[in-house]
């Protein structure tokens, strides 16, 4: 993928968010809150939201790391054509990688987002 490809598929400026805020779905664990909504697109399209509550800029910055490497590696799984973003919550601070990913994994599961036999 190509750096025009990955722009495209990123959910980029405060309205677009809005938008999936406003009208879309939500579910929550204890370290994650996932929120979607449908995009009539091929591909989906994601964002990252970390509260200024984690801490200093180095835990924000490593936690955002975690959730979007939990992402990369299972996006395979993932239904296409949604606008997501995955907020975290204060508990993901102390998490390790793994627990984000499972997090993860169990967000899109319990919303429908993962494909058949995933």
């Amino acid at each position: 993928m190509d750096k025009v490809e990955k722009k495209k598929r990123k959910l980029r400026n405060s309205r677009e968010f809005r938008r999936v805020y406003d009208k879309g779905k939500s579910y929550a664990n204890k370290n994650l809150v996932i929120f979607f909504i449908r995009n009539n697109l091929e591909y989906n399209r994601i964002g990252f939201s970390v509260t200024k509550k984690l801490g200093k800029s180095v835990v924000r910055n490593r936690v955002k790391r975690l959730i979007k490497e939990a992402y990369r590696l299972n996006s395979c799984k993932i239904k296409k054509g949604y606008d997501i973003i995955f907020l975290s919550r204060i508990r993901a601070k102390n998490a390790s990688y793994s627990e984000i990913e499972k997090a993860m994994l169990h967000l899109l599961k319990i919303s429908g987002l993962l494909e058949k036999g995933e």
